[in-house]
C-alpha cells in the first residue's frame, strides 16, 4: 500500500469551510480512481510545534504505486490539484507531499 500524505499551508484568510471544500474535492475522487482505498483529513494537532506552518493535511491510501500513479494523472485529480495550489499560501511552496510504502 501507498500512503500519499499531503500537508498544506493555508493563508490566514482561509476559513474552515474553505479547507473542508478542498478535502471534499479530494474525497470525491475515490469512486473515480481505481485503487484509492481511503481518505483521511484534518488539522495538525501535534503539540511539538514542528509543523513549519503546515496546519492542514490529508492522507490518501492506495493499493499500490500503480494506483497512486493513475491518480496523479487522472484529469479530475489534476483539476483538484490546481484548486489546492491556488488556495495554499505561496502556491506550490505551501504544499508538502510525502508518499510512503507500507
Amino acid at each position: 500500500m501507498i500512503l500519499h500524505c499531503v500537508f498544506l499551508k493555508m493563508p490566514a484568510a482561509a476559513t474552515s469551510a474553505d479547507v473542508l471544500k478542498l478535502y471534499g474535492a479530494v474525497a470525491a475522487l475515490k469512486p473515480l480512481v481505481a485503487g484509492m482505498l481511503d481518505f483521511k483529513a484534518g488539522p495538525n494537532v501535534s503539540p511539538e510545534g514542528l509543523g513549519h506552518g503546515f496546519q492542514h493535511g490529508f492522507i490518501v491510501t492506495f493499493t499500490d504505486a500503480t494506483a497512486r500513479d493513475a491518480y496523479l494523472v487522472h484529469p479530475e485529480h489534476v483539476k483538484v490539484g490546481d484548486r489546492i495550489v491556488a488556495a495554499t499560501e505561496g502556491g506550490l511552496e505551501g504544499i508538502l507531499v510525502y508518499d510512503m510504502e507500507v
